[in-house]
């Protein structure tokens, strides 16, 4: 039997349809699943949609760069270079705990295109081996504030080579450096990827602006 993480769960269903669209969207360090609840309803969704958001919570783990100090994270971060050295094997394990997720909206009648993978900061970092490495067609893929840490161990799949990819970044984030995001955005378009990559003039955070974009983009990618 399958040990699912535990998660925050939110629908947006206006007219009590099935459920058949689903949102699974990873929070960031030191945070839970409780992050981006109170994004949904701020979202704009169309309401003839029907989709279930799922906020996972992170397993709690010794963060290096914080002092070894246990905290919700999905992998642990060894060096805050720029090139960020984390433990791979720790990402890896997370994305198969994300897979599960997926599996399970599966079981529950979403299908694969009908599911959006979504994350924020280190969220975003799963959420890119996550979604590049799934073996069928997913509905999209979002990454807010976040950085590729994979590139060299996703074995990219083929399935979701034209799956739409939205990146977006604070252009003054002291965090998560904006060129991390440019860098993603690059190497992704270079492999024909169909990225999306905006910024907004904030830090390690989302706004408003951001949040309406973000729904307009959920509307497309889920209709």
């Amino acid at each position: 039997m399958t040990d699912y993480l535990d998660a925050v769960i939110v629908e947006h269903n206006p007219t009590n349809k099935k459920i058949d669209r689903a949102v699974i969207w990873l929070h960031g360090l030191g945070a839970s699943g409780h992050d981006f609840e109170p994004v949904v309803p701020q979202l704009g969704l169309a309401d003839n949609m029907a989709v279930r958001f799922i906020f996972p919570h992170a397993t709690k783990r010794a963060v290096t760069v914080n002092g070894g100090m246990v905290m919700p994270a999905w992998y642990d971060i060894l060096e805050m270079s720029l090139e960020r050295k984390i433990d791979v094997a720790q990402i890896e394990e997370s994305a198969q705990q994300i897979n599960d997720l997926i599996s399970r909206e599966v079981e529950r009648g979403v299908s694969p295109e009908h599911i959006v993978i979504a994350g924020f900061s280190q969220g975003g970092a799963v959420a890119y081996h996550v979604a590049l490495g799934y073996p069928k067609r997913l509905a999209g893929l979002m990454t807010l504030s976040t950085y590729l840490a994979t590139n060299d161990n996703i074995d990219y799949s083929a399935a979701n080579k034209d799956m739409p990819i939205l990146i977006e970044h604070g252009s003054h984030d002291p965090v998560v450096p904006v060129v991390l995001g440019e860098q993603a955005q690059q190497l992704l378009s270079d492999k024909g990827y169909n990225v999306a990559y905006h910024t907004y003039p904030m830090a390690h955070q989302v706004c408003m602006p951001q949040i309406q974009a973000i729904g307009t983009w959920l509307n497309a990618v889920l209709a």
